[in-house]
C-alpha cells in the first residue's frame, strides 16, 4: 500500500535507538545513516520508515503509496487537488531520487506530505 513513511523527529539518536530495538523483532534493521536521517527496513531489503532530524517539534508526516503505473500518479494528484489538497510538486520524474522514479506531491488538508510514486 505505501512506499515510504517519513517522520520528523526532535531527537533522531534517541527515536533511531527506539525504532531500531522495537522493530529488530519484526525483522526490521537500520539500513541507511547519516547525520540527518535514519532508513529502517527489512533486512535485504529497502527502507521503509525514514526518521528525519527536526528543528522543532512537528505533527505532520510524509507518507508515500505505490502506484502501479504513472497514469495513476497522475489521477492521484488531479484526484487530490479536487478534494482540497494543495500542491507540493505536479507530476513527474524526479531524478535526484532514481532515473525512474514518476511521483507527485499533495499536501493533504491537515499539512502532511502525501505521495504517490510510480518507479516503472
Amino acid at each position: 500500500m505505501y512506499d515510504h513513511v517519513g517522520l520528523k523527529v526532535s531527537n533522531l539518536d534517541a527515536s533511531a535507538q527506539f525504532y531500531a530495538a522495537a522493530l529488530k523483532a519484526l525483522g526490521h534493521a537500520v539500513l541507511a545513516r547519516d547525520a540527518a536521517s535514519v532508513g529502517i527496513g527489512p533486512e535485504g531489503g529497502a527502507a521503509g520508515l525514514w526518521l528525519g532530524r527536526a528543528e522543532a517539534p512537528v505533527g505532520t508526516v510524509h507518507v508515500a503509496f505505490t502506484a502501479r503505473t504513472r497514469a495513476a500518479v497522475d489521477a492521484f494528484y488531479r484526484a487530490g487537488l479536487d478534494a482540497r489538497g494543495r500542491d507540493n510538486g505536479a507530476p513527474g520524474i524526479r531524478g535526484d531520487y532514481g532515473p525512474s522514479y514518476y511521483a507527485a506531491f499533495l499536501f493533504d488538508p491537515d499539512g502532511n506530505n502525501v505521495e504517490a510514486v510510480c518507479v516503472k
